[in-house]
């Protein structure tokens, strides 16, 4: 078996290379018509098949892929355990999750895992080609109008242990940083929160990256799930 690699990112500057793709999904319909659709694009190549949660470590191993579009129902190993355990690594793949988005809570799963956002089975081709691409550059695949009626139809009545955890978390931040967090917890682009702190949009991604670092975050809507979960923003509701 193949070590892992690192993934296959560009320096700055350069070309994008090839994304590889790893398909997990129990049915082969869906497997084979999303094949066919993100093999037409030139600039992606899938590289391996999984039916089961179970397949996914392995498989990752051997393949080194740059995103893994994971199902969430599968027989034996779920997507979401699947995605729980891949993140746990250093190196993972970026995971883009996808959803019927009748099971909220189980995508709010997803994403406290550290996937990259989710996609719609019956989001059109295009689409799922363009968040493939967008996972594989380090944006999450999440509007702001979702993310926001996300939290609020699932986040309501944290528990109490779960709401101390992050608010320990927030504390670790600056007072500037805090206020950067809250407004990417309101679904801000970079631009809003820039205008609204009054700051450049440069000095706002370093701030959102050093808001990653310090609380070993993987995305910005990781960043909103703490905030809602230590009762930051209560009096928006």
């Amino acid at each position: 078996m193949t070590p892992a690699q690192e993934p296959h990112r560009s320096p700055p500057g350069q070309p994008s290379p090839t994304v590889r793709v790893l398909l997990v999904d129990d049915d082969p319909l869906v497997r084979m018509g999303l094949s066919m659709m993100l093999g037409g694009a030139p600039d992606i190549e899938v590289v391996g098949e999984a039916a089961d949660g179970s397949q996914v470590l392995p498989l990752v191993d051997r393949l080194a892929p740059d995103v893994v579009l994971m199902d969430i129902r599968m027989p034996t190993v779920d997507g979401l355990t699947a995605t729980e355990l891949l993140r746990r690594r250093s190196s993972a793949p970026d995971v883009l999750v996808l959803t019927t988005f009748d099971a909220d809570e189980h995508v709010l799963r997803a994403l406290r895992a550290g996937a990259a956002g989710f996609v719609l089975k019956d989001t059109p081709p295009g689409e799922i080609v363009a968040a493939v691409r967008r996972v594989a550059a380090g944006e999450p695949v999440l509007s702001s109008s979702v993310t926001r009626r996300l939290i609020s139809r699932v986040v309501g009545g944290v528990p109490d242990d779960r709401k101390a955890r992050a608010q320990a978390s927030l504390d670790r931040l600056n007072e500037r940083e805090r206020e950067v967090a809250a407004a990417v917890a309101r679904g801000r682009s970079n631009a809003e929160v820039a205008a609204a702190l009054y700051m450049s949009v440069a000095t706002v991604k370093t701030h959102v990256s050093r808001i990653l670092a310090k609380l070993d975050l993987n995305n910005r809507v990781q960043i909103a799930l703490l905030v809602h979960d230590a009762g930051l923003l209560d009096d928006d509701r």
